[in-house]
């Protein structure tokens, strides 16, 4: 099953980042139960929809860019048991190179 984002919206899905164990700056080790349970707000773009660019200009965004976006933005979907985020180009703050 296929996602098709329609209009100005884009379809990401979490990067998962395995960093390994982490560190208080104090050198602490913290173990997985002491980690805060929050959702990254980066996101790698799976779909893009056909109007996120005015009419003659090149799109900001493209599938495989890893982006920032506001925290509580946009409505997630499961497909396939896979979590999608759908967001508005305007929840979309920043593209990470």
């Amino acid at each position: 099953m296929s996602i098709k984002p329609l209009d100005d919206r884009v379809v990401v899905k979490y990067v998962e980042k395995d960093d390994g164990e982490e560190k208080t700056k104090g050198g602490i080790v913290l173990p997985d139960t002491a980690k805060k349970d929050e959702k990254p707000q980066q996101a790698e773009i799976v779909a893009v929809g056909r109007n996120i660019a005015p009419e003659g200009e090149e799109a900001e965004v493209a599938v495989g860019d890893t982006v920032v976006f506001d925290k509580y933005a946009g409505t997630k979907v499961e497909i396939d048991s896979e979590e999608y985020i759908i967001l508005s180009m305007d929840d979309v703050l920043a593209v990470i190179d």
